[in-house]
């Protein structure tokens, strides 16, 4: 199996990025999604977070007020450390199920879809690496007319974050969306190609179907084994 690893920055576009690579059929594992359930009411993730952050940030429901623990995160780093640290076993474990049921889907190509992808250490298990970039100035004014937020906020959710430029430093694969979505389709199917050619060895083998062959040889090699030591006995 190919894993792709796909990040960028709030409002570089990796999430339209993310969803060309499922209109073309190879299956997505987003992190955020998984990030999403790990919160939810009732479950491990949750009982953590409510305990370290108090029920002041909790809906009328019992949900977790994404946007206000959002709010608390962002604006103060060591309390976002904390956060990611709570969250990281469940969303790990969550990342992990997920992978293993397109495994056994028999998927030979996936997307990994992690915004902090080199901070979680995520980036040594995927190959290639895919950076969807943006100019600064760029992703600021994009962030600020998606949310309707302040400049000051959008610079503060930004910095909150790896530098793009730095994440464009450590990618195999960088896409440039500093152009119109045709500009950007036009760099996506290159990278389309270029995830989509055939397995190394070692990715074949660690497919469903190269692990079934593997399997089906040892087998056949252990029955040949069993029948020649009972017609020698």
């Amino acid at each position: 199996m190919r894993i792709v690893g796909l990040t960028g920055g709030i409002s570089s576009g990796k999430s339209t990025v993310s969803n060309l690579f499922k209109s073309h059929g190879i299956p997505i594992v987003d992190a955020d999604i998984v990030a999403r359930d790990a919160l939810k009411k009732g479950s491990g993730g949750w009982k953590k977070v409510v305990a370290a952050f108090g029920e002041e940030i909790l809906l009328d429901n019992g949900e977790v007020n994404r946007p206000k623990l959002g709010q608390i995160v962002f604006s103060d780093p060591d309390k976002r450390q904390f956060l990611n640290r709570l969250l990281a076993p469940y969303i790990s474990s969550g990342i992990f199920w997920e992978i293993l049921k397109l495994w056994l889907k028999g998927y030979k190509v996936i997307v990994l879809d992690v915004p902090l992808l080199f901070e979680a250490k995520m980036n040594k298990f995927t190959k290639p690496i895919i950076v969807v970039w943006v100019d600064p100035e760029q992703q600021i004014q994009r962030l600020m007319a998606r949310d309707k937020s302040s400049e000051e906020d959008a610079r503060n959710r930004i910095n909150a974050q790896m530098p793009l430029d730095v994440k464009r430093s450590k990618a195999d694969i960088v896409i440039d969306n500093t152009g119109s979505l045709d500009d950007l389709n036009q760099h996506f199917q290159k990278v389309l190609l270029e995830v989509s050619k055939p397995l190394t060895w070692t990715q074949f083998w660690l497919s469903r179907q190269g692990a079934f062959i593997i399997l089906t040889s040892v087998t056949s090699g252990v029955l040949l084994r069993i029948k020649a030591f009972n017609n020698t006995s």
